[in-house]
């Protein structure tokens, strides 16, 4: 907020008073918005900690404050979340082959934030699950033994 008073040409002395003012009556709460902004997002939009530290940064957030915030997540929250998003878009991909379908549910995976470690092992487990429902395709094109 201080670098959007700044552009606006208002004098520092001016701008501190009103900060500290804001502060003062719970209006500028740093900590609170990074709880909330993570909640959110990883809930909305099924961000991993990666992509929502990468989002509270950009927004000026402090990075003791943002690591609290992060560390509010609960891991096996985090987990569920990223193998709920596997699941809603494994149903969109039937027809690719197996090997297809894994590097881009990874690669979904790691544009939201998620590690390379936990994504693999999500992915992995859930074509073995799905393998037994409803096959993906093979590399010759037919359904997988």
């Amino acid at each position: 907020m201080a670098d959007l008073l700044a552009e606006r040409e208002i004098p520092d002395d001016v701008s501190d008073e009103v900060l500290d003012r804001f502060t003062d009556v719970g209006l500028i709460d740093d900590a609170a918005f990074a709880n909330a902004w993570v909640e959110s997002r990883h809930r909305g939009r099924g961000l991993g900690k990666r992509a929502l530290a990468q989002e509270l940064r950009r927004r000026g957030v402090d990075d003791e404050l943002a690591r609290d915030a992060l560390e509010e997540l609960d891991p096996d929250q985090e987990e569920a979340t990223a193998r709920a998003l596997v699941r809603k878009k494994l149903r969109s991909m039937r027809s690719l082959d197996r090997q297809v379908a894994m590097r881009r549910l990874i690669g979904m995976l790691a544009r939201k934030g998620y590690p390379g470690g936990l994504a693999m092992t999500i992915v992995k487990q859930e074509l073995a699950a799905t393998d037994e429902e409803l096959p993906l395709l093979n590399d010759s094109g037919l359904e997988a033994d």
